[in-house]
Protein backbone atom coordinates (compact mmCIF):
# COMPACT_ATOMS: atom_id res chain seq x y z
CA UNK A 1 0.00 0.00 0.00
CA UNK A 2 1.09 3.55 -0.62
CA UNK A 3 1.12 6.26 2.15
CA UNK A 4 2.21 9.90 2.66
CA UNK A 5 5.78 10.58 1.38
CA UNK A 6 8.15 13.54 1.04
CA UNK A 7 9.95 14.20 -2.21
CA UNK A 8 13.73 13.99 -1.89
CA UNK A 9 15.70 17.27 -2.05
CA UNK A 10 18.79 17.95 -4.13
CA UNK A 11 20.65 19.54 -1.22
CA UNK A 12 20.15 19.62 2.50
CA UNK A 13 22.59 22.44 3.28
CA UNK A 14 22.10 26.02 2.20
CA UNK A 15 24.51 28.95 2.43
CA UNK A 16 23.20 32.43 1.85
CA UNK A 17 24.44 35.93 2.41
CA UNK A 18 22.92 38.25 4.93
CA UNK A 19 20.06 40.21 3.42
CA UNK A 20 19.29 37.63 0.75
CA UNK A 21 16.35 35.26 0.37
CA UNK A 22 16.24 31.47 0.76
CA UNK A 23 13.64 28.83 -0.11
CA UNK A 24 13.67 25.69 2.02
CA UNK A 25 11.99 22.91 -0.03
CA UNK A 26 9.33 20.61 1.38
CA UNK A 27 7.04 18.88 -1.13
CA UNK A 28 4.95 15.78 -0.43
CA UNK A 29 2.51 13.29 -1.91
CA UNK A 30 -0.65 12.14 -0.12
CA UNK A 31 -2.02 8.61 -0.62
CA UNK A 32 -5.59 7.45 -0.55
CA UNK A 33 -5.05 5.76 2.78
CA UNK A 34 -4.26 9.09 4.48
CA UNK A 35 -7.72 10.22 5.44
CA UNK A 36 -6.96 12.44 8.47
CA UNK A 37 -6.63 16.25 8.50
CA UNK A 38 -3.49 17.64 6.87
CA UNK A 39 -0.98 19.34 9.19
CA UNK A 40 2.29 21.00 8.00
CA UNK A 41 4.80 22.38 10.52
CA UNK A 42 8.17 24.08 10.29
CA UNK A 43 10.27 23.95 13.47
CA UNK A 44 13.68 25.35 14.39
CA UNK A 45 15.97 22.89 16.13
CA UNK A 46 18.31 24.77 18.52
CA UNK A 47 22.02 24.02 18.58
CA UNK A 48 21.79 23.66 22.35
CA UNK A 49 20.30 20.28 23.20
CA UNK A 50 18.93 21.70 26.44
CA UNK A 51 16.45 23.84 24.56
CA UNK A 52 13.21 22.72 22.99
CA UNK A 53 12.19 22.91 19.37
CA UNK A 54 10.25 26.01 18.39
CA UNK A 55 7.41 26.10 15.86
CA UNK A 56 7.94 29.01 13.47
CA UNK A 57 4.97 28.51 11.07
CA UNK A 58 2.13 26.00 10.69
CA UNK A 59 -0.67 25.02 8.26
CA UNK A 60 -3.65 23.30 9.84
CA UNK A 61 -7.13 22.66 8.47
CA UNK A 62 -6.79 25.12 5.66
CA UNK A 63 -5.40 27.87 7.94
CA UNK A 64 -1.91 29.34 8.31
CA UNK A 65 -0.42 30.31 11.68
CA UNK A 66 2.81 32.33 11.59
CA UNK A 67 2.95 34.15 14.91
CA UNK A 68 4.81 31.55 16.92
CA UNK A 69 8.38 32.78 16.35
CA UNK A 70 8.84 36.53 16.80
CA UNK A 71 12.34 36.64 15.28
CA UNK A 72 10.96 35.67 11.85
CA UNK A 73 7.63 37.47 12.00
CA UNK A 74 7.08 39.37 8.77
CA UNK A 75 10.05 37.71 7.06
CA UNK A 76 8.68 34.22 6.34
CA UNK A 77 5.80 32.60 4.46
CA UNK A 78 4.81 29.42 2.63
CA UNK A 79 6.02 29.39 -0.93
CA UNK A 80 2.63 28.19 -2.26
CA UNK A 81 -0.58 30.06 -1.49
CA UNK A 82 -2.16 26.62 -0.88
CA UNK A 83 0.30 24.40 1.03
CA UNK A 84 -2.33 21.62 1.14
CA UNK A 85 -1.82 21.04 -2.62
CA UNK A 86 1.49 19.29 -1.92
CA UNK A 87 3.99 22.15 -1.60
CA UNK A 88 4.88 23.09 1.95
CA UNK A 89 8.16 24.88 1.09
CA UNK A 90 9.17 27.87 3.23
CA UNK A 91 10.51 31.26 2.05
CA UNK A 92 12.62 33.45 4.37
CA UNK A 93 13.57 36.94 3.20
CA UNK A 94 16.06 39.55 4.46
CA UNK A 95 18.19 36.88 6.09
CA UNK A 96 20.19 37.64 9.23
CA UNK A 97 23.14 35.87 10.73
CA UNK A 98 20.89 34.85 13.65
CA UNK A 99 18.75 32.84 11.23
CA UNK A 100 21.51 30.24 10.99
CA UNK A 101 20.29 26.88 12.25
CA UNK A 102 18.62 23.56 11.48
CA UNK A 103 15.06 23.68 10.11
CA UNK A 104 12.72 20.67 10.04
CA UNK A 105 9.62 20.21 7.92
CA UNK A 106 6.92 17.88 9.32
CA UNK A 107 3.90 16.71 7.29
CA UNK A 108 1.10 14.85 9.07
CA UNK A 109 -2.03 13.22 7.65
CA UNK A 110 -3.24 10.34 9.66
CA UNK A 111 -2.07 7.74 9.69
CA UNK A 112 1.00 9.01 7.68
CA UNK A 113 3.74 11.20 9.18
CA UNK A 114 6.95 12.33 7.40
CA UNK A 115 9.73 14.89 8.14
CA UNK A 116 13.09 16.13 6.84
CA UNK A 117 15.86 18.43 8.14
CA UNK A 118 17.64 21.20 6.29
CA UNK A 119 20.71 23.16 7.41
CA UNK A 120 20.78 26.92 6.80
CA UNK A 121 23.91 29.01 7.22
CA UNK A 122 23.64 32.77 6.84
CA UNK A 123 26.99 34.32 6.00
CA UNK A 124 27.99 37.96 6.17
CA UNK A 125 29.79 39.39 3.17
CA UNK A 126 33.11 41.13 3.77
CA UNK A 127 32.56 44.83 4.40
CA UNK A 128 34.46 47.92 5.51
CA UNK A 129 37.75 46.52 4.32
CA UNK A 130 40.73 48.78 5.09
CA UNK A 131 44.27 48.78 3.75
CA UNK A 132 47.34 50.17 5.53
CA UNK A 133 51.15 50.21 5.39
CA UNK A 134 53.40 49.17 8.25
CA UNK A 135 57.11 49.90 8.33
CA UNK A 136 59.42 52.51 6.86
CA UNK A 137 58.90 53.18 3.16
CA UNK A 138 62.63 53.50 2.50
CA UNK A 139 64.89 51.75 0.03
CA UNK A 140 66.27 48.56 1.51
CA UNK A 141 63.64 48.28 4.26
CA UNK A 142 60.96 45.62 4.66
CA UNK A 143 57.41 46.93 4.13
CA UNK A 144 54.18 45.18 5.14
CA UNK A 145 50.89 45.91 3.37
CA UNK A 146 47.94 45.07 5.62
CA UNK A 147 44.33 44.31 4.70
CA UNK A 148 41.45 43.56 7.09
CA UNK A 149 37.64 43.54 6.85
CA UNK A 150 35.64 44.92 9.77
CA UNK A 151 32.70 42.66 8.89
CA UNK A 152 32.43 39.25 7.28
CA UNK A 153 31.81 35.66 8.22
CA UNK A 154 34.80 33.36 8.42
CA UNK A 155 36.64 31.97 6.76
CA UNK A 156 37.84 35.12 5.04
CA UNK A 157 40.50 34.92 2.37
CA UNK A 158 42.69 37.82 1.21
CA UNK A 159 44.55 38.39 -2.03
CA UNK A 160 46.73 41.27 -3.28
CA UNK A 161 47.40 42.54 -6.76
CA UNK A 162 49.25 45.49 -8.22
CA UNK A 163 47.16 47.84 -10.36
CA UNK A 164 49.94 50.13 -11.60
CA UNK A 165 53.25 49.67 -13.37
CA UNK A 166 53.98 46.07 -14.27
CA UNK A 167 50.78 44.95 -12.45
CA UNK A 168 52.74 42.09 -10.94
CA UNK A 169 53.70 41.65 -7.33
CA UNK A 170 57.44 42.01 -6.57
CA UNK A 171 59.43 38.79 -6.65
CA UNK A 172 60.36 39.16 -2.96
CA UNK A 173 56.74 39.50 -1.78
CA UNK A 174 55.22 36.96 0.63
CA UNK A 175 51.42 36.75 1.05
CA UNK A 176 49.48 35.41 4.02
CA UNK A 177 45.94 34.73 2.72
CA UNK A 178 44.44 34.24 6.18
CA UNK A 179 45.71 37.48 7.75
CA UNK A 180 45.83 39.62 4.62
CA UNK A 181 49.46 40.70 5.12
CA UNK A 182 51.74 41.16 2.12
CA UNK A 183 55.44 41.35 3.03
CA UNK A 184 57.73 43.22 0.61
CA UNK A 185 61.35 42.44 1.45
CA UNK A 186 64.24 44.77 0.66
CA UNK A 187 61.98 47.36 -0.98
CA UNK A 188 63.23 49.36 -3.94
CA UNK A 189 61.81 52.35 -5.79
CA UNK A 190 60.42 49.95 -8.40
CA UNK A 191 58.00 48.70 -5.74
CA UNK A 192 56.23 52.06 -5.66
CA UNK A 193 52.69 52.06 -6.98
CA UNK A 194 49.05 51.28 -6.17
CA UNK A 195 48.18 47.94 -4.59
CA UNK A 196 44.68 46.46 -4.33
CA UNK A 197 43.45 43.95 -1.73
CA UNK A 198 40.39 41.71 -2.18
CA UNK A 199 38.71 40.12 0.84
CA UNK A 200 36.32 37.25 0.07
CA UNK A 201 34.29 34.45 1.57
CA UNK A 202 31.70 32.06 0.15
CA UNK A 203 29.04 34.74 -0.24
CA UNK A 204 30.79 37.89 -1.39
CA UNK A 205 33.86 40.09 -1.77
CA UNK A 206 35.08 43.53 -0.75
CA UNK A 207 38.26 45.43 -1.61
CA UNK A 208 40.47 48.40 -0.79
CA UNK A 209 43.59 50.09 -2.20
CA UNK A 210 46.78 51.68 -0.86
CA UNK A 211 49.53 53.80 -2.42
CA UNK A 212 53.15 52.81 -1.75
CA UNK A 213 55.99 55.35 -2.14
CA UNK A 214 59.47 53.93 -1.65
CA UNK A 215 61.98 56.77 -1.08
CA UNK A 216 65.73 57.06 -0.37
CA UNK A 217 66.70 56.83 3.29
CA UNK A 218 66.55 59.99 5.35
CA UNK A 219 69.87 61.61 6.37
CA UNK A 220 69.51 60.91 10.06
CA UNK A 221 73.05 62.09 10.83
CA UNK A 222 72.29 65.57 9.49
CA UNK A 223 69.04 65.70 11.43
CA UNK A 224 70.80 64.71 14.65
CA UNK A 225 73.59 67.24 14.09
CA UNK A 226 71.07 70.00 13.42
CA UNK A 227 69.16 69.12 16.54
CA UNK A 228 72.35 69.17 18.64
CA UNK A 229 73.46 72.53 17.23
CA UNK A 230 70.04 74.01 17.78
CA UNK A 231 70.04 72.78 21.36
CA UNK A 232 73.49 74.24 22.04
CA UNK A 233 72.48 77.61 20.58
CA UNK A 234 69.39 77.64 22.70
CA UNK A 235 71.41 76.87 25.83
CA UNK A 236 73.93 79.60 24.95
CA UNK A 237 71.19 82.21 24.61
CA UNK A 238 69.69 81.06 27.90
CA UNK A 239 73.03 81.30 29.72
CA UNK A 240 73.66 84.77 28.24
CA UNK A 241 70.28 86.01 29.46
CA UNK A 242 70.90 84.60 32.95
CA UNK A 243 74.33 86.29 33.15
CA UNK A 244 72.87 89.61 32.04
CA UNK A 245 70.11 89.40 34.61
CA UNK A 246 72.57 88.55 37.40
CA UNK A 247 74.84 91.44 36.41
CA UNK A 248 71.96 93.89 36.39
CA UNK A 249 70.84 92.70 39.82
CA UNK A 250 74.37 93.17 41.23
CA UNK A 251 74.55 96.74 39.84
CA UNK A 252 71.22 97.65 41.38
CA UNK A 253 72.30 96.17 44.71
CA UNK A 254 75.60 98.09 44.62
CA UNK A 255 73.83 101.40 43.87
CA UNK A 256 71.46 100.87 46.80
CA UNK A 257 74.34 100.09 49.18
CA UNK A 258 76.37 103.17 48.12
CA UNK A 259 73.36 105.46 48.43
CA UNK A 260 72.60 104.04 51.89
CA UNK A 261 76.20 104.58 53.11
CA UNK A 262 76.24 108.20 51.92
CA UNK A 263 72.99 108.98 53.71
CA UNK A 264 74.30 107.44 56.96
CA UNK A 265 77.88 108.82 57.02
CA UNK A 266 77.34 112.44 55.86
CA UNK A 267 75.42 114.68 58.30
CA UNK A 268 72.76 116.93 56.84
CA UNK A 269 74.10 120.35 55.72
CA UNK A 270 73.33 123.37 57.88
CA UNK A 271 71.06 126.03 56.52
CA UNK A 272 72.67 129.07 55.01
CA UNK A 273 70.76 131.36 57.30
CA UNK A 274 72.15 129.73 60.44
CA UNK A 275 75.63 129.81 58.93
CA UNK A 276 75.34 133.50 58.22
CA UNK A 277 74.13 134.27 61.73
CA UNK A 278 76.87 132.24 63.35
CA UNK A 279 79.44 133.87 61.13
CA UNK A 280 78.33 137.44 61.96
CA UNK A 281 77.94 136.63 65.63
CA UNK A 282 81.40 135.14 65.87
CA UNK A 283 82.90 138.21 64.20
CA UNK A 284 81.09 140.54 66.56
CA UNK A 285 82.23 138.63 69.60
CA UNK A 286 85.75 138.52 68.37
CA UNK A 287 85.74 142.24 67.59
CA UNK A 288 84.28 143.09 70.94
CA UNK A 289 87.04 141.25 72.75
CA UNK A 290 89.92 142.50 70.68
CA UNK A 291 92.74 144.37 72.34
CA UNK A 292 95.70 146.15 70.91
CA UNK A 293 97.79 143.12 71.63
CA UNK A 294 95.73 140.68 69.58
CA UNK A 295 94.95 142.92 66.65
CA UNK A 296 98.28 142.53 64.97
CA UNK A 297 97.52 139.24 63.19
CA UNK A 298 93.98 140.04 62.46
CA UNK A 299 92.95 140.25 58.84
CA UNK A 300 89.72 141.97 57.99
CA UNK A 301 87.29 139.68 56.20
CA UNK A 302 85.63 141.20 53.17
CA UNK A 303 81.98 141.75 53.82
CA UNK A 304 81.16 140.50 50.35
CA UNK A 305 82.09 136.98 51.47
CA UNK A 306 79.69 136.90 54.38
CA UNK A 307 76.70 134.62 53.57
CA UNK A 308 73.59 136.59 52.92
CA UNK A 309 70.23 135.85 54.49
CA UNK A 310 68.22 137.83 51.96
CA UNK A 311 67.24 134.76 49.87
CA UNK A 312 65.67 133.13 52.93
CA UNK A 313 63.50 136.04 54.00
CA UNK A 314 60.40 137.23 52.23
CA UNK A 315 60.49 140.79 50.93
CA UNK A 316 59.71 143.40 53.54
CA UNK A 317 60.76 141.18 56.48
CA UNK A 318 64.46 141.98 56.59
CA UNK A 319 65.49 142.80 60.18
CA UNK A 320 66.63 146.31 60.96
CA UNK A 321 69.58 146.69 63.19
CA UNK A 322 69.59 149.77 65.42
CA UNK A 323 72.81 151.66 65.69
CA UNK A 324 74.76 150.67 68.71
CA UNK A 325 74.44 153.11 71.66
CA UNK A 326 77.42 151.76 73.43
CA UNK A 327 80.19 154.27 73.34
CA UNK A 328 83.33 153.10 71.84
CA UNK A 329 86.26 153.14 74.20
CA UNK A 330 89.00 155.64 73.71
CA UNK A 331 91.35 153.41 71.91
CA UNK A 332 93.84 156.17 71.32
CA UNK A 333 94.73 156.18 74.96
CA UNK A 334 95.32 152.50 74.87
CA UNK A 335 97.42 152.76 71.80
CA UNK A 336 95.06 150.61 69.80
CA UNK A 337 93.72 151.13 66.33
CA UNK A 338 90.03 151.83 66.22
CA UNK A 339 87.90 149.16 64.55
CA UNK A 340 84.72 149.77 62.68
CA UNK A 341 81.79 147.56 63.62
CA UNK A 342 79.57 146.74 60.66
CA UNK A 343 75.96 147.78 60.85
CA UNK A 344 73.00 147.00 58.62
CA UNK A 345 70.99 149.69 56.94
CA UNK A 346 67.22 149.81 56.53
CA UNK A 347 67.37 148.36 53.06
CA UNK A 348 69.26 145.31 54.40
CA UNK A 349 72.74 146.17 53.12
CA UNK A 350 75.72 146.13 55.38
CA UNK A 351 77.57 149.43 55.90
Amino acid sequence: TRSLSLNPVEQSMFEKAQGEKVTLPCTFVISEEDIGPLDIEWVLIPTDNQKKEEIIIMYDVDRIYNVYYAALTGRMQFTSPDPGSGDGSLDIVNLKSADTGTYQCKVKKAPGVQSQKLQLTVLVKPARTKCSIEGSQEIGKDVILKCASQEGSPLLSYSWRRVSGTQELPATSVLNKNTGELLLKNASQDYSGTYNCVASNRVGTDECSVELHVTPPINTAGIIAGAVIGTLLGLSVLVFLIVCCCKKQREKKYEKEVHHEIREDVPPPKSRSSTARSYIGSNRSSLGSMSPSNMEGYTKTPYSQVPSEDFERPPGQNPTFAPSKVAAPNLSRMGAVPVMIPAQSKDGSIV
